[in-house]
């Protein structure tokens, strides 16, 4: 297993929790993305920088990831991707898209752009809550927990 991060928008805060699992599971963390990412230094934690353009870190992702990896990532056709190759997708949330909950997720993101394209303003979303930090830690630690019993 691996992990997988979809850098360019993923909370500090994400990252740290990401930092501190890493090192005390030995599962290989890369984040991607189209700038520098501040990371410690670890012999478990790297980054992948890839050129500028839509979606080239999302690509990169999937080009790269395996059956079993982990990424971690608020992009709903990247999670889509994600789960199609037979890996699991976790957004900073906390919410672990599944194949059923990933068609909704899609079905929901093109209503919102079809709004946003007629002018109206839906608004983002709202800051990341401690409950939601918690949710995230929660599920990442359920995951890597299954995946150290099935190794």
């Amino acid at each position: 297993m691996k992990i997988w991060v979809d850098a360019d928008a993923c909370p500090v805060v994400i990252k740290e929790i990401l930092f501190k699992a890493a090192e005390r599971t030995g599962i290989p963390l890369t984040l991607v993305a189209n700038q520098p990412v501040r990371i410690p230094r670890s012999r478990f934690i790297d980054t992948l920088q890839v050129k500028a353009g839509f979606d080239v870190a999302d690509n990169e992702i999937v080009k790269r990831l395996g059956v079993g990896d982990l990424v971690i990532t608020s992009d709903i056709p990247l999670a889509a991707e994600v789960i199609e190759k037979g890996a699991h997708a976790l957004n900073p949330r906390g919410e672990l898209y599944s194949a059923d909950s990933i068609r909704s997720r899609l079905n929901m993101r093109d209503f919102l752009d079809t709004m946003r394209a007629s002018g109206i303003n839906t608004g983002g979303p709202p800051a990341l809550s401690q409950s939601d930090r918690q949710s995230f830690a929660n599920h990442l630690d359920k995951l890597l927990a299954a995946y150290a019993r099935d190794a």
